[in-house]
C-alpha cells in the first residue's frame, strides 16, 4: 500500500472521529514490523550479568552484529518509520509524535543500550578496545541523525540512552588505555633477547598503538578533556617530546607520547640485564628504531609529529654511538693515533699483534648480534667500517714494509684492509654459533668462504 493511500485512510478516520482507533491499529501493525526488523537484525534484550558471563568470542560476534544492525536501523528502519509517521499523520503533530514514540522507542532503547552493557563488562581481551571504539564511532557518526529522528520530547529517553552509551564507551576506552599502560609497567620478564634484538613487548605494544592510531579522530574526542599523565615517576632523561615540552600539544599527542615513553623506560630497565653493556645499547637502539619505524609508517606520525621522530632518531644515534665505542673501542685503541707516523719494526709488530687479537675478540663477540632494521644495520656497519678500515688501511700501507720480509709479514699481519671490510659486512645478521644445528640464512657465501681460510677460530 502506497504512503499516500495510508495518509488518505488516516485522514478519513481522524475526520470521522476515529482517531483513537486509527492510532491503535497503526501502532500495533507498525510496532510489530519494527520489533520484527530489530529481532531479525540480531538485537535482543540482554542483562548486564548475561553479557559478563559471555565468552569473549561470543560477545565479539554480538558486537560485530550490533555494528551492522545499528547501521541498517539508522539508515532504513527508524529513518523510514519517522518519514512514514510524518507523512501519514501530517495533519496532527500530537498523533505523529505519539505513534512514532510508541512504535520505535522500545526498539531504539534496546539498540542503543547494548554498547553500555559492553562498556561495563569486565572482559579484558586486547580486541575489546577496538570493538568499543567501533561502537563509539558508530553512535557518534550517527548522532545528528539520532537527534533528528528521535527529536520528540517523548523520545528523549532514546537520545539519553545513546548519550549514556557514548559516555560509558569513552570511560571504557580511558580505562583500557590505563590497563595497557599498566600491562607495560608490570611486565616482569627478565629474559634477555639474543643478540640485542627486538623484545616481544616492543612488538606487541607498537602493534597495539599503531592500530589505535587509526582511531585518532575518535580518540581525540575521548581524550580531549582527560588530564595529562604525571611524569614524576619517570627518569628525567626520558622526558623529551610533546609529553614534556609542549603544553599546547593536543591531548592525544601527549597521551600516545606518554605510552611510548613508558615503554622506553621499561625497555631501559630490561637492557640492564645484559652483562655486556655494549649489547644493552644495541638492544635499546634496535627497539627504539622499531618504534620509530612503526610511527613513520602509520597514523602515529600525524599524532606524534616530525619533531618527536627527529628527537628519537637522535636518541638512536646516541645508543649506536655508545654501542660502537664499547664494542669496538679496544680495536681502535690497538692502533696508533697517527697511523702513518714512522715507528720501529718492534712497535709495528706489537701493534699488528694487538690489532689481530682485539679484532678477533670483537668480531666473535659481535657476530651473534642482530640488527633487524636493514637501514640501521647498514648505518652501523658503515660507521664502524668507515672509521676502522680507513684507520687500519693507513697503518697497514705504511707499516707493512716495516715489519720485515714476506715471511714476517705473514706471521704478524693476519688481515688486509679488505679482509676487515668483508668481515664487518657480514655482521648484525644474528649468526648462530657453530654448535647449532642450523646457521643464519643471512650469512653470505662470501662469509662462509672467508671462514674456511680465516685465521679466526671458534
Amino acid at each position: 500500500m502506497a504512503m499516500s493511500d495510508l495518509k488518505l485512510i488516516a485522514d478519513c478516520m481522524i475526520a470521522s472521529g476515529y482517531a483513537k482507533e486509527c492510532m491503535h491499529v497503526y501502532k500495533i501493525i507498525r510496532k510489530s514490523i519494527i520489533d520484527e526488523g530489530v529481532y531479525k537484525l540480531g538485537i535482543e534484550k540482554l542483562s548486564s550479568s548475561q553479557v559478563n558471563k559471555m565468552e569473549w568470542d561470543v560477545l565479539d560476534l554480538k558486537i560485530k552484529n550490533w555494528l551492522e544492525a545499528e547501521k541498517i536501523s539508522m539508515r532504513t528502519l527508524f529513518t523510514g518509520e519517522r518519514i512514514l509517521c510524518d507523512q501519514v499523520f501530517a495533519t496532527s503533530d500530537l498523533i505523529k509524535e505519539s505513534c512514532f514514540t510508541e512504535i520505535s522507542k522500545e526498539a531504539a532503547i534496546l539498540l542503543f543500550g547494548f554498547p553500555e552493557l559492553v562498556a561495563k563488562t569486565k572482559k579484558s581481551s586486547p580486541e575489546k578496545m577496538f570493538r568499543v571504539l567501533d561502537m563509539y564511532s558508530a553512535i557518534s557518526e550517527d548522532w545528528k541523525e539520532i537527534e533528528t529522528i528521535f527529536s520528540f520530547e517523548s523520545t528523549s529517553t532514546v537520545r539519553l540512552q545513546a548519550l549514556d552509551s557514548l559516555v560509558r564507551l569513552s570511560e571504557s576506552v580511558r580505562s583500557l588505555l590505563m590497563d595497557f599502560e599498566s600491562t607495560i609497567q608490570k611486565d616482569s620478564s627478565k629474559t634477555m633477547i639474543p643478540g640485542g634484538g627486538l623484545h616481544p613487548l616492543t612488538i606487541s605494544s607498537m602493534n597495539y598503538l599503531t592500530l589505535l592510531a587509526d582511531y585518532s579522530n575518535i580518540l581525540t574526542d575521548i581524550i580531549s578533556d582527560w588530564p595529562p599523565p604525571a611524569k614524576s615517576t619517570l627518569p628525567a632523561s626520558f622526558l623529551f617530546g610533546p609529553d614534556s615540552e609542549d603544553s599546547t600539544a593536543p591531548a592525544i599527542s601527549v597521551r600516545f607520547a606518554w605510552l611510548i615513553l613508558v615503554l622506553l623506560c621499561k625497555l631501559d630497565g630490561k637492557a640492564k640485564h645484559y652483562k655486556d653493556v655494549s649489547l644493552s645499547y644495541l638492544f635499546l637502539a634496535n627497539n627504539l628504531q622499531h618504534e620509530i619505524s612503526r610511527v613513520r609508517t602509520s597514523n602515529l606520525q600525524y599524532i606524534l609529529g616530525e619533531e618527536w621522530i627527529t628527537k628519537h632518531e637522535a636518541k638512536v644515534k646516541q645508543f649506536t654511538s655508545n654501542y660502537e665505542t664499547l664494542a669496538w673501542g679496544e680495536v681502535f685503541a690497538s692502533l696508533p693515533d697517527n697511523p702513518t707516523a714512522p715507528i720501529t719494526a718492534g712497535k709495528a709488530k706489537d701493534c699488528f699483534r694487538k690489532f689481530n687479537a682485539s679484532f678477533e675478540n670483537a668480531y666473535w663477540k659481535q657476530r651473534s648480534c642482530i640488527v633487524p632494521d636493514s637501514e640501521l644495520r647498514e648505518e652501523i656497519k658503515a660507521s664502524i667500517a668507515t672509521k676502522l678500515v680507513t684507520l687500519y688501511r693507513d697503518f697497514y700501507n705504511t707499516q707493512i714494509s716495516t715489519v720485515g720480509d714476506e715471511r714476517s709479514a705473514r706471521l704478524f699481519v693476519r688481515f688486509s684492509p679488505e679482509d676487515i671490510g668483508n668481515y664487518l659486512s657480514d655482521l648484525f645478521y644474528g649468526t648462530v654459533s657453530s654448535g647449532s644445528s642450523s646457521t643464519s640464512s643471512s650469512v653470505s657465501s662470501h662469509h662462509r668462504r672467508q671462514m674456511l681460510r680465516s685465521p679466526l677460530r671458534v
